[in-house]
């Protein structure tokens, strides 16, 4: 029987990538998306692979449950979860209106949450795979992100205790933590009144690709893996933080003040 992966998020960056993927490894794919045009680009470049686009709210906990109902209607099983879906933001704490920062944790947090609640049964059944797009920020923070790291740790939180009642039931759990990557969630994240930056302020040339990661994503499901840190960079930041995290706090303010525009002090 065809697997069936589920991948939130699923219209542009990461997330078109993981479901270009996992149609092209053989697996029938159902993904998100709330940009009517972009989804329609990625169904264009699926063509007659099995597919169901769906364009839901990630946040929205009945969207979640339906992308859950109608997944398992046509493909009848869940083999695999990717909670991709999510935003960024750029803005110092102090000057970031709250509904922001609220946002961030309903998209990136909540929005993971309600689609492993409602998945989780038909994974169970299925012994399936649970992928959770996090960051390099869920596990060390950088200024004027206070929301985004904030929704990547309590992420990685939610998963490490979810991996733990799951690991003896044939559910495996997998946290993806990319650094930077080529994408749309700069030219998306939000400024302190909640409005989209518009553009980049990397060079995004210079950045690992999505394809790049989705590659290394499936592999590393694939073999089960637990955790999945990804870029030099990435790693190194991990590893510093750890050893040296004050020395690595004035290492990170230096290295996100030469951003274009940024709104460190």
């Amino acid at each position: 029987m065809q697997k069936v992966a589920i991948i939130t998020g699923g219209s542009s960056g990461i997330g078109k990538s993981l479901v270009l993927k996992y149609a092209n490894e053989g697996y029938a794919v159902a993904f998100t998306g709330r940009n009517g045009e972009r989804m329609a680009q990625v169904v264009s470049e699926l063509g007659e692979r099995p597919h169901l686009a769906l364009e839901l709210d990630a946040a929205d906990k009945d969207h979640n449950q339906q992308m859950v109902e109608e997944t398992v209607k046509k493909f009848g099983r869940i083999d695999v979860l990717i909670c991709n879906a999510g935003i960024s933001m750029r803005a110092l704490f102090e000057e970031v209106d709250l509904e922001v920062f609220k946002q961030l944790m309903n998209i990136n947090f909540y929005g993971s949450i309600y689609a492993t609640k409602f998945a989780l049964p038909f994974l169970l059944e299925s012994k399936g795979t649970i992928i959770a797009i996090s960051s390099i920020n869920g596990w060390r923070s950088t200024p004027a992100r206070t929301a985004y790291s904030s929704s990547k740790f309590a992420m990685q939180g939610f998963f490490e205790a979810l991996r733990t009642e799951v690991m003896t039931r044939g559910v495996n759990v997998l946290v993806v933590c990319p650094g930077f990557t080529s994408s749309n969630i700069r030219n998306a994240a939000l400024t302190a009144d909640g409005k989209a930056q518009g553009e980049s302020p990397r060079d995004e040339k210079k950045m690992m690709t999505s394809d790049e990661v989705a590659e290394r994503t499936f592999k590393a499901a694939k073999k089960n893996k637990r955790d999945l840190i990804l870029t030099f960079e990435g790693k190194m930041a991990v590893m510093l933080n750890k050893i040296i995290p004050s020395r690595l706090d004035k290492m990170i303010y230096r290295m996100m003040k030469k951003e274009a525009d940024n709104p460190l002090k």
